[in-house]
């Protein structure tokens, strides 16, 4: 399965950590756990894992269905990043989001440009229609 964004974080707050242990880091220089604080990494994951869950009803799903999933996907991360004053998520965040769904549909065996095709868009508009982090 494709890397989940979150456990990109998470090694970088793990790195950071370590560094700033070694005294290689300047305190005033880190940010990772400012940026991705426990609640908002633990939020999206549970998005995450109810996205991971609806993956396997996908097998032969026509274009509907898909879109569905991407749907209620990309309205509960908009849910995280407002929970979170809207800036749960900014621009790497977003790429990193956006690449993880379309790699994770793909892996269950869809044909993500065909799919976005069938609806004028392009490929990386699969989310663009709900998105709002």
């Amino acid at each position: 399965m494709t890397e989940r964004p979150t456990t990109d974080w998470r090694r970088g707050i793990a790195q950071e950590a370590a560094e700033l242990a070694a005294g290689t880091l300047d305190p005033d220089c880190a940010c990772m756990v400012d940026l991705f604080p426990e609640p908002l990494l633990s939020a999206t994951d549970a998005v995450l894992d109810a996205f991971e869950a609806e993956l396997p009803t996908l097998a032969g799903g026509d274009d509907e269905q898909v879109f569905a999933v991407v749907e209620r996907v990309v309205l509960a991360l908009n849910a995280v990043n407002e929970a979170h004053d809207k800036c749960a998520f900014e621009t790497d965040e977003r790429e990193q989001l956006c690449l993880y769904i379309d790699e994770a549909l793909a892996e269950r065996g869809v044909d993500v440009a065909a799919l976005t095709a069938s609806r004028g868009l392009g490929r990386h508009e699969l989310t663009d229609q709900w998105r709002d982090w």
